[in-house]
């Protein structure tokens, strides 16, 4: 049942009707698996292992930093594995779990609806900042 009081779950229509009343951790998953680095990351994935300076140079636009807080994350929430090899040089690789895996199909169908809708949305942005200005 979602945070309100008063209001009886099955009144609540979408997805916060499955919510328990303390929904704190259910937002923070959220933000975690919603993070635009997090969906490239875990998509990116999809083919198998890859290592730290792979990832960097097929993600687009992501810093160092980010990508070293964005693995660590997705490391502790158990979404990828974190090898590392004892080689010289080392070598550690990253890949998907089980359970990051079963986030695939929801991030590649995200992945594929911003490609694909990014035009319209930056029209409708632009059309309503316009707005606002001759407001």
């Amino acid at each position: 049942m979602p945070a309100t009081t008063g209001i009886d779950a099955a009144d609540v229509p979408g997805p916060c009707r499955l919510w328990p009343k303390d929904s704190a951790f259910i937002r923070e998953v959220l933000d975690r698996i919603g993070d635009k680095w997090s969906v490239l990351v875990i998509g990116t994935l999809q083919e198998g292992p890859l290592r730290y300076s792979e990832l960097k140079n097929i993600v687009p636009g992501v810093s160092q930093r980010m990508l070293t807080l964005t693995l660590q994350q997705l490391h502790r929430d158990g979404l990828i594995t974190r090898t590392a090899h004892a080689e010289v040089p080392p070598r550690v690789e990253y890949a998907l779990t089980e359970l990051g895996e079963t986030l695939l199909e929801a991030v590649l169908s995200l992945s594929s609806w911003a490609a694909k809708n990014h035009e319209a949305v930056s029209a409708n942005r632009t059309a309503f900042d316009e707005a606002l200005q001759t407001a």
